[in-house]
């Protein structure tokens, strides 16, 4: 096999901790009306809840997660050819705003005007890198091209970049190929813009999806497991095993640490 000579990492989920980020975020928010919120919902609270208050009947993880979820659904019909919009910004303001909207969650919608709701919008600009992210990224650059392959707008993706220090040689938004992963042509325009072959560029990820798209266009492919990131149905983490063990991904790792000391002795054996 040829040396890898650019690595292509999905970002949210797998270079930055979104989850953690954004609920901490809403935690915050939630604090600063707290007050508010346990005075103006205390009947919405003891009719629909019972006994709980209202900070603790707010679910922020559920809420993170809803937000995310609706997000991907619509991501993956834009990439399949739907109309929609091709700003993530746009997107996840539009499905924000849903979300306020919907009986779950009105109680919140009522409470944020429209100060409060652009700036917990652009939170997925100021996400934190998981522990080892900047680190391995920083180890992986001394041994091949790294770049950003992700469906984020580009200011989002540059904004994210400064916030956590990612040191990217690239950042490729979907945004620039007017579509979103797993659309084959952004993998595709990404390799070619690279002047490298498919099978010398690598894709990086937690999510198997974006794997298994970008192994069909011939590039290798690396597993990175992630917390909570890529789970089933019964909500379980998804077994990916390398090829090497029966599955079908090029390496499986726990780090980006981990994957520089594997690219380091790969490209070392290409010398």
């Amino acid at each position: 096999m040829p040396p890898i000579q650019a690595l292509l990492f999905d970002v949210f989920g797998t270079v930055v901790n979104w989850r953690a980020s954004v609920v901490a975020e809403l935690e915050a928010l939630g604090k600063k009306y707290g007050a508010e919120t346990g005075l103006a919902l205390s009947l919405y609270v003891r009719v629909q809840l019972q006994t709980q208050t209202f900070s603790d009947a707010t679910d922020w993880g559920k809420f993170a997660q809803d937000w995310w979820s609706a997000c991907m659904k619509k991501i993956g019909q834009i990439a399949a050819g739907a109309s929609g919009p091709l700003s993530s910004d746009v997107l996840h303001r539009e499905i924000l705003d849903a979300q306020l909207s919907s009986p779950e969650w009105s109680h919140i919608g009522r409470l944020w005007d429209e100060a409060t709701r652009q700036s917990i919008n652009l939170v997925w600009h100021r996400l934190n890198g998981w522990p080892d992210t900047v680190e391995g990224l920083d180890e992986l650059k001394k041994h091949t091209i790294i770049a950003a392959l992700s469906n984020g707008n580009i200011r989002q993706l540059v904004d994210m970049a400064k916030h956590a220090g990612l040191p990217w040689d690239m950042i490729f938004s979907t945004e620039f190929f007017d579509s979103f992963k797993p659309n084959p042509k952004i993998y595709v325009e990404a390799v070619r813009h690279l002047s490298l072959p498919p099978e010398s560029c690598a894709m990086v990820a937690a999510h198997i999806y974006d794997l298994r798209a970008a192994a069909k266009l011939g590039m290798r492919t690396i597993y990175v497991r992630r917390l909570d990131e890529d789970l089933d149905a019964n909500k379980q983490p998804v077994d990916v095993k390398s090829k090497a063990d029966g599955g079908d991904v090029d390496y499986v790792v726990d780090s980006f640490t981990e994957l520089a000391e594997i690219i380091a002795s790969i490209n070392a054996g290409n010398d």
